[in-house]
């Protein structure tokens, strides 16, 4: 585990891409004893063993049990797709010491900049009312610096539509990969798992990060005050001892709705509240879809 950076400290790094390059160099630190090499690549099956192939991906125990050399065939043998797709609503300027969108702007930015360095194609989508930017998969010279650039803008004025934004990106993305869904997902989600079904429909691999600020999460509030929609704009006095345990049962159902929803669809869903350290939410991520994909490795056989 990578010692953790202080939010805080971080959250006074006004370049984004400073702060990203911040929590990856924390997330080698804690990697470098770690067996990280191809992590973009998918195990499929096995083909024989021919002149040339590099005997790391030689199976022993194959040819221990068979007398015959196979090599573990990938599925993509170039390598990943990223896309990453984060809520750029106006919801997400909430937050202290770092805004939930300056928090998911940094989790995007740093996970670009991981891939990216292992030489793994990345993409940035935002969203909000519907799909506002598309930078599809890339791995260039000044294609880092674009995705940063599509990251750091302040969010437009409007509400947030996910179930629509998700359908929207289904229409973009034809090639399959990996989406990383970076959102608070404060917005209605009655149709949001029958679009996460058809992305997985497409072959692609779907990772949802919950993103909310620890305020939301526990409504520490003891005095009655005025409460200001972000999206809509709407103000109302609310008072929180009489509030408190009905807001808490709805996020609560809210929550519990949501991660149904992923484990029906296949999604992985990462509740990430922005207190969390980043390198945390990261290495963490990265260890499970190693481990994963290491077992799933072991249980494949040849033919």
């Amino acid at each position: 585990m990578p010692a953790s950076l202080d939010l805080a400290a971080l959250a006074r790094i006004r370049s984004l891409e400073l702060r990203a390059k911040s929590v990856v160099e924390g997330l080698w630190r804690g990697m470098h004893r770690s067996p990280y090499h191809g992590f973009s690549v998918e195990f499929s099956e096995y083909r024989a063993y021919v002149q040339g192939d590099d005997p790391r991906y030689m199976d022993w125990k194959v040819m221990a049990r068979s007398d015959r050399c196979f090599i573990k065939k990938f599925e993509d043998e170039t390598n990943l797709r990223c896309q990453l797709v984060v809520d750029h609503s106006r919801s997400m300027n909430f937050g202290s010491p770092m805004t939930k969108a300056a928090y998911a702007a940094t989790l995007a930015a740093t996970l670009a900049m991981f891939l990216m360095q292992q030489g793994d194609a990345v993409g940035v989508t935002t969203f909000g009312q519907g799909l506002q930017e598309h930078i599809p998969p890339r791995n260039r010279p000044g294609h880092l610096r674009r995705l940063m650039h599509e990251l750091e803008k302040p969010a437009p004025p409007g509400a947030t539509a996910l179930d629509l934004s998700v359908r929207q990106l289904a229409d973009l993305l034809r090639r399959r990969g990996m989406i990383c869904i970076v959102s608070d997902l404060l917005a209605p989600t009655e149709k949001l798992e029958s679009q996460l079904g058809l992305l997985g429909a497409m072959g692609h691999d779907v990772v949802l990060f919950h993103v909310m600020d620890r305020t939301e999460v526990d409504f520490p509030f003891e005095k009655g005050a005025h409460f200001l929609d972000a999206e809509t704009g709407t103000e109302r006095f609310i008072d929180p001892a009489s509030a408190r345990e009905s807001y808490l049962a709805r996020l609560t159902g809210h929550r519990n709705r949501v991660k149904s929803a992923c484990e029906r669809q296949g999604v992985e869903y990462l509740w990430t509240p922005s207190d969390t350290p980043l390198e945390r939410v990261l290495f963490d991520f990265l260890s499970r879809r190693q481990g994963a994909r290491k077992a799933g490795a072991g249980t494949a056989q040849p033919n």
